[in-house]
């Protein structure tokens, strides 16, 4: 019996090369029980001018399908669905069923949401002002490609299958301890460096081991909004300490404080940079009250408008800063690689913990990463994303300027955003909005400020827009300003 050419549809839906979506397409037919063991499928030649495809697509497909026994292929009679290929079940699911269970009793634990909204469509819009999302044309796909492959290969196979407990991939550690964290000041060894999922489960398992419902945490004011609910959730008493245009004022962080998270170098939102005096008052302050700082760096590799200095963590001789690092912006991120850096006992804590949660990031990720950076491949996409970026950010500086904007925080050393003042009164949640109906996208600032938060702060960022297109989405932004 040979399967109808009318059950041979392309989903438009589907992703991937037409090769891949006609194998998704068979496979899901046999899957799903439409195609049954032993039934002829139509020939390449029929099925290709069915699809409007070529013959060879049809072929190769057809071959892959081979190789995984969902097909057979009996020379001059054709192609057939293989005797052994996956069976659908023989059972029909259950009815659909609704919980009766009452979840606001039950739920003892309810984390409060990522605090920044960002639309899963912005790549549509023609000016996404968005912080944190990647541009294709800066990333070098078909080198990241290659390394996938090469960390795919047979000699990496351990590196990729194996349950690696709670340990790191030992290419990706040396990477880091001899070639990243040096250009940050900071010298470390394998047993204080801790691969995470990103930067935010990076500050996550930090707040977990130094946190308790008796504990003291200050945050900065504005902030990384996940970081003060990550920090809300440990039952810890948080102080926001408002920033000034050099960072956290350590004169402001109250006594008897045990924890204090601040991002020194690129402060978040606003871009400020601290100074070396208030970074060495910091720590002199941080050992004479004995409280552990953890210092997020996360954008160290933008600097474009100069030299950034070196990182908190590298003038400490106490042992009392914890370093968090990300990949995020530097490669992608959908990547979801960042790192601790800190004392053993730190480290062993927060390893056990992690262990505990998700073993260890997956192999397969940590060797790509680590051959992509060890080939050269990461510091040239650095060096392209710090051009765009301080073009783009020249273009974005004059736009602002042209049109009576001002930037409330200025960085030294560059980024991938600014931190704008709009006038007083200006609702900037609902100015969004309202620039949504004109394709600009922008990230209000109200989130990232505790308690009463002032209405008339902006961040635009420009790693995701190119720079002809700038211009004309701050004159957007300012026309729709001008008319609230």
């Amino acid at each position: 019996m040979s399967v109808p050419l009318d059950l041979f549809r392309l989903d438009p839906a589907t992703e991937g090369t037409l090769q891949q979506r006609i194998r998704q397409m068979v496979a899901q037919g046999i899957l799903a029980g439409r195609f049954r063991s032993g039934e002829r499928l139509p020939s390449s030649r029929k099925l290709a001018v069915h699809l409007g495809v070529s013959r060879i697509t049809v072929t190769l497909a057809y071959t892959d399908l081979v190789a995984d026994d969902y097909v057979t292929s009996a020379g001059r009679s054709g192609y057939f669905v293989s005797d052994s290929a996956p069976q659908p079940p023989d059972f029909l699911p259950g009815p659909a069923t609704a919980s009766t269970v009452d979840w606001d009793s039950v739920l003892h634990t309810r984390p409060a949401g990522f605090g920044v909204t960002k639309p899963a469509d912005w790549a549509r819009f023609r000016y996404p002002f968005i912080y944190g999302q990647p541009d294709p044309a800066l990333f070098d796909t078909a080198g990241w490609r290659l390394c996938a492959l090469q960390a795919l290969g047979k000699r990496d196979f351990n590196a990729l299958a194996a349950d690696q407990y709670d340990g790191d991939d030992p290419k990706l550690i040396d990477f880091l301890t001899r070639q990243i964290l040096p250009r940050r000041g900071i010298t470390a060894t394998p047993d204080e460096v801790l691969i995470t999922l990103g930067a935010q489960n990076a500050l996550w398992l930090s707040a977990q081991v130094l946190l308790t419902p008796d504990s003291h945490a200050v945050t900065e004011d504005p902030c990384y909004p996940a970081l003060r609910r990550i920090v809300q959730a440990t039952g810890a008493r948080l102080s926001p300490v408002p920033v000034d245009p050099d960072g956290l004022p350590p004169d402001l962080i109250p006594k008897g404080a045990n924890v204090v998270f601040t991002t020194p170098s690129h402060q978040c939102p606003t871009t400020t940079t601290m100074p070396a005096a208030r970074r060495r008052a910091l720590l002199a302050q941080a050992e004479r009250d004995g409280f552990i700082v953890v210092e997020d760096d996360y954008e160290f590799e933008m600097a474009f408008l100069g030299p950034p200095q070196p990182a908190l963590k590298s003038h400490d001789i106490d042992g009392r800063v914890i370093y968090v690092g990300s990949f995020s912006k530097s490669l992608f991120p959908g990547l979801r690689l960042g790192y601790l850096v800190g004392p053993p006992p730190f480290i062993a804590a927060t390893r056990a913990l992690r262990a505990q949660v998700l073993r260890h990031p997956p192999g397969q990720i940590q060797r790509t990463a680590a051959y992509f950076m060890s080939l050269g491949h990461y510091d040239a996409r650095v060096r392209r994303m710090k051009d765009a970026y301080h073009s783009r950010r020249r273009v974005l500086d004059q736009a602002l300027s042209d049109h009576g904007l001002s930037i409330a925080g200025s960085g030294v050393y560059g980024g991938s955003s600014v931190w704008v003042r709009a006038p007083d009164g200006t609702d900037t949640t609902q100015l969004a909005r309202t620039l949504r109906d004109r394709d600009v996208l922008i990230e209000p600032g109200a989130p990232f400020f505790a308690g009463a938060a002032p209405t008339n702060f902006i961040r635009l960022a420009y790693s995701s827009i190119e720079a002809p297109r700038i211009a004309e989405g701050i004159a957007r932004i300012a026309a729709a300003l001008a008319t609230r």
